[in-house]
Parts: structure tokens; sequence; C-alpha cells
């Protein structure tokens, strides 16, 4: 069995992925790496998708050793810049014959106010719309994949806030904490807009929580907020275990009916009552295509 310790945070199965090929965002570092680590031991083949490519490298040459799997890719991908995303979506299409599952992890958290290459202010470029980007780009191979799932990393804090309609680019005023809480509110309404439109096709979407992480997500707190972190350290998770809620999502056979669904601990759980807004994700879906210039219905 896959897993090293009889911590309740550390999700145990057998199952295999050999033949199978993964795509994670931000798989050098933190939840990703130790997901990537995962899923290269059960023998898929993985894409890691990473900005820092030095650092990919570093990390990927640690999972080979770990887990003997050669068949790991590296490939650069800045969710920030939007010709960065066409252009990873362009290579993967071109190169790879199928994506079973896409694992959008990568993100920004409570960062100072900055925009992305496009304008976008950063969490929600980052953490939504670059993902949102990205999904649309690599759907068609994802489909003729099938079965194939599309696993969202997303976040309790998506309970700390709403969608500000009106201002959702934080151009009136930003709030790190509220800007992110907005863009983890973001990935559970696309998580489920994505599912409803994917029914009957094969592919099967699931949101989630990973915990609090002991991960590099904290480098943009204060130094209090750091310090504070580390004295509560007894009650956040390590990133193996951060990863464990991912994994199950990527993994876990027989989880089609609960495509859609918000998961917490290797287990489904009630979202907000705003994250289950589909009207509300329905006028999300219509801004981020505006904002990215797509059509996607």
């Amino acid at each position: 069995m896959y897993c090293s310790n009889v911590c309740c945070h550390r999700w145990c199965s057998e199952e295999r992925l050999d033949g199978k090929t993964v795509i994670i965002t931000g798989a050098n570092t933190g939840i990703g790496k130790e997901t990537a680590r995962d899923l290269a031991r059960r023998g898929a083949r993985i894409v890691m998708a990473c900005r820092d490519l030095e650092r990919a490298e570093e990390a990927r040459t640690e999972i080979l050793e770990d887990t003997g799997n050669e068949n790991m890719v590296i490939r650069k991908l800045d969710l920030s810049d939007t010709q960065s995303i066409r252009a990873f979506a362009e290579v993967i299409n071109k190169e790879e014959k199928q994506v079973n599952i896409l694992i959008n992890n990568a993100g920004i958290m409570m960062c100072p106010h900055s925009k992305t290459v496009d304008g976008f202010e950063m969490q929600l470029g980052v953490n939504h719309l670059g993902h949102f980007l990205l999904t649309h780009l690599l759907l068609d191979l994802i489909k003729r994949s099938t079965p194939a799932r599309v696993v969202v990393v997303a976040s309790v804090a998506h309970t700390w806030t709403g969608l500000r309609l009106d201002d959702i680019n934080s151009e009136g005023s930003y709030d790190p904490i509220k800007a992110y809480g907005q863009s983890k509110l973001a990935n559970v309404l696309f998580a489920r807009s994505l599912a409803k439109r994917l029914q009957g096709t094969g592919v099967s979407v699931f949101s989630l929580h990973p915990g609090v992480v002991q991960s590099d997500l904290w480098r943009h707190q204060h130094q209090c907020i750091q310090v504070a972190v580390k004295i509560f350290k007894l009650f956040t998770k390590t990133t193996v275990e951060g990863a464990q809620t991912t994994i199950y999502c990527a993994v876990e056979p027989n989880l089609e009916r609960q495509s859609g669904g918000y998961f917490s601990d290797c287990a489904p759980v009630s979202c907000s009552r705003m994250a289950s807004d589909d009207n509300l994700g329905e006028k999300l879906w219509e801004i981020s295509c505006s904002m990215l210039g797509i059509t996607w219905q």
C-alpha cells in the first residue's frame, strides 16, 4: 500500500496509474511535489507544469530517485501570463497522446497587490483565471482520454468572502485576504460549473480543501504571522498530509457520481452556500470568458 505512516491524514490505496498521463501545475514544491511523488510511484506519466524550471528539475531528480519512475517531464508554465499558458497547451496538445488527469494545483496566497502580465489581480489571475484558461485549452484532449478527471485545489478560504462581481479584479480596492478568498471561491464555482457541462462525457471534476499546510504559500505573510504559524504547527498538515485529498480525488475509483463535489480529508464535505450557487457560477463563467477573451459554452 502507498502509505508510509498511520497518521489519520494519510490515505492508503494500492490503486495503480500505469499507462495514465497526469499534468500537475506547481509540481516542483509543496503539495504539488508530493502529489507528483505519489502518482509517479503509482506508475503514471507525470507532466510537471512549472514556472521555475530549475526547482522543477531538482524536484524531478528527487522524485526519480525516490520512485524509480523515469516517465516524468518538465514543461514551462507561468499561470500569470496567458501567452505562457497558450504555449504550454500547444506543446501538450502536440506531444501528449492523452491527459487522463489534470490537477490544477499551483497557487499564490495573500500576496501584496500586483497584476499578471495581462492585467489581472494576481491571486484571481493565477489561482482561477490561469487554470480556467488552461483547462479550456486542454479539454478536447482530456475528453479523448476518458475516463478522465480534472482536480481543482481550492481551500476552505472560499468561505471567507463573496465574489465582487462589480469589481472582481480589485480595481477599486484591494484586501489580500478577501482577494485570496475570492479566488478560492472561484475555484469551487468553476469546478461545479465545469462538472455540469461535462455530464455524460466521461470527464469528472472535483474541488478540494487540502488543509492548512506548511508550505511555500505562506511566503508572503508578515513575520508575526509566520511566527504564529510556527507555534501552531501541531495543528497544521505537512505537505505530504496536505496532498492526500488531491491524491484521493485523482485516484480513488468510482467517484464519478460525485463529480462537481467538494472534498476535504479524503471525503466529500459541504461547501459554502455561495459556492453552491449555480447562478453565481454561471455569472463567474461569463465574466471569466470575457476577461480572457475566449468563447466557452
